[in-house]
């Protein structure tokens, strides 16, 4: 032990004496050599502004900080960055077309209503940034329902619903018809609105850091806290890695509170959604009204990664909890990860809306204009049943719905669950028929069925349209009943009412959208876009407008899609 100690100082003298050499020849101390060798290499150049970003996501996602930790907590450096473009994980239900029935075989239709419009707004995302969006995700109905049809009003003191049916030629094809159902909700007061007991439940995982995303949907509450009562209360939770309470039941009258509560939300963390929708409703029970609208409010882009994942068992636990009164609304956000299929089935679990926003605008349009459709129902579990009469109709097909088709034997039975309808809300839907003994017929008829002849049937009747209700909260539904007949028929598509051009043009894009594979060779972009201008009427917020550019924008996207498209090997 005594030679190796006499070895290190043997070796530090010899090190001392090299150091004063050298500051002899250079002209430094000692000291300051000794500082240049010991000082740490210059730092690498920063990373590009992507990289930095991602890998502060990293850290925020493996952080051990909770949910509500971390919404009250400053925002990181890189939260001032511009947040690196997704990739495309968007997820969207694959589901089929509607086929076309043979009325003879198959002459009853019944679906759920739906007045969601979320389709209609992502597809405009994806238009304006100048592509086509995937065909599964453009749900006709969403599409068409999107619009404000101007049905009249339900009469004083009578059902809550105006039901009217048209009749007129399909400008799709030749030899066709188109039947359209609207039906019109009452309308309230704002005097007359039954107080809110409302619940944010606010997605603040990482996924939610770009301006569309956490940004935007504090924007959007903001817009509808100014369209509610000051007795009204709002509640908010968020969820990341873990769940959190960030504001226990508020009257809007405390603006100031709730405002500064949205404002310290910050994104990051992974997402344990099912925990969140757990502490969402079991803040809304704390709040719980008589007599009151008691709704969850979600936003997110639904990208649920942590906690409860599965979807079935998420529409399960929501669909319990609508059974307490309390029902669930879904606004999604953003693009690359938006999960369209699980927004959907939570929404119809929760007998709530499920809408899409992509703009300040549209905030407006959903939070604002429309807040008593999305928020105030005047009827549960709307259902519609259509019979077609096989002596004046030979096939038809339903224009969308897939998602909401229902069994027969559903449209009498009241435990069935259906769609919504609130405070002046509409909905449309559309049939594409063809009547007996037209050549645009799709089916060849059985050689040794029956083959029914037009006119046979006396009635003159084309359809029966039947639809169920029920007044909220309530267990029994009530029929009510339409027979469509000459009346309801308009001799040219020009002669329908203004609404029934519209929506057929609304229709159409929606058609052409999913490939026009029902859509005759002779209509396509320019006749929509005609038949839309020649429909547009008073459009005091520029919806319409809007829908007219949008089929200039599909047009150019699907023949930028043909250029783009690999040619065919020889």
């Amino acid at each position: 032990m005594r030679n190796r100690t006499i070895g290190f100082l043997l070796a530090g003298a010899a090190a001392a004496a090299l150091l004063t050499g050298c500051a002899s020849e250079t002209g430094g101390s000692s000291d300051e050599i000794a500082t240049e060798i010991a000082a740490p290499p210059p730092p690498p150049a920063p990373p590009p502004p992507q990289y930095e970003a991602r890998a502060q996501q990293k850290v925020t996602v493996t952080g051990a900080m909770s949910a509500g930790d971390y919404a009250a907590a400053a925002p990181p450096p890189s939260a001032i960055m511009m947040a690196p473009e997704p990739e495309f994980r968007d997820k969207y239900e694959d589901v089929d077309p509607n086929p076309v029935k043979l009325t003879s075989e198959e002459p009853v239709s019944t679906f759920s209503i739906d007045v969601d419009t979320a389709s209609y707004a992502n597809v405009r995302r994806f238009l304006k940034s100048g592509v086509l969006p995937p065909k599964d995700a453009v749900r006709i109905e969403e599409m068409v329902n999107y619009f404000d049809y101007t049905y009249p009003q339900p009469d004083a003191g009578a059902d809550p619903f105006a039901t009217y049916v048209t009749l007129a030629p399909s400008p799709f094809a030749e030899g066709r018809q188109l039947m359209q159902i609207g039906i019109q909700g009452r309308d309230i007061d704002r005097d007359a609105r039954p107080p809110v007991n409302l619940t944010l439940l606010v997605d603040v995982s990482g996924s939610m850091h770009s301006e569309d995303k956490l940004p935007l949907a504090k924007q959007a509450l903001k817009l509808m806290l100014d369209q509610m009562d000051p007795a009204d209360t709002i509640s908010i939770a968020v969820y990341a890695g873990a769940a959190g309470e960030v504001l226990e039941p508020t009257p809007v009258s405390d603006k100031r509170k709730i405002f500064a509560a949205l404002e310290n939300l910050r994104a990051g963390g992974s997402t344990a959604g099912g925990e969140g929708l757990r502490l969402a409703y079991s803040l809304a029970e704390q709040g719980l009204k008589e007599g009151a609208v008691n709704r969850v409010m979600l936003l997110t882009d639904g990208d649920f990664n942590v906690g409860i994942t599965d979807s079935e068992q998420l529409e399960d636990f929501i669909s319990r909890k609508r059974e307490s009164g309390i029902y669930l609304s879904v606004l999604g956000f953003g693009r690359g990860n938006y999960n369209d299929a699980l927004m959907q089935k939570l929404a119809q679990s929760g007998n709530g809306t499920a809408a899409y926003v992509d703009t300040l605008s549209e905030a407006r349009k959903v939070l604002a204009d429309d807040l008593g459709g999305n928020l105030f129902p005047i009827a549960d579990d709307v259902k519609i049943q259509v019979e077609f009469n096989p002596a004046k109709i030979a096939e038809y097909r339903l224009i969308g719905y897939e998602t909401r088709m229902l069994d027969r034997a559903d449209f009498n039975n009241d435990k069935v669950d259906a769609g919504d309808i609130g405070a002046g809300a509409s909905v449309t839907a559309i049939y594409d028929i063809t009547p007996v003994g037209s050549d645009a017929a799709q089916i060849d008829p059985l050689r040794y069925g029956d083959k029914p002849e037009a006119g046979e049937d006396p009635s003159g009747e084309y359809a029966f349209v039947k639809l169920r209700y029920k007044p909220p909260g309530e267990p029994d539904s009530i029929l009510l009943t339409h027979a469509v007949t000459d009346a309801d028929k308009a001799d040219s598509l020009e002669a329908a009412p203004q609404w029934v051009r519209f929506a057929t043009a609304v229709a159409g894009f929606g058609e052409m959208l999913r490939g026009g594979e029902d859509l005759g060779t002779g209509f396509g972009w320019k006749e929509i876009r005609d038949l839309a201008a020649g429909a547009k009427g008073e459009d005091e917020f520029g919806y319409r407008a809007e829908f007219i550019e949008l089929t200039r924008l599909a047009e150019t996207a699907e023949a930028q899609a043909a250029l783009n498209r690999p040619a065919p090997e020889q």
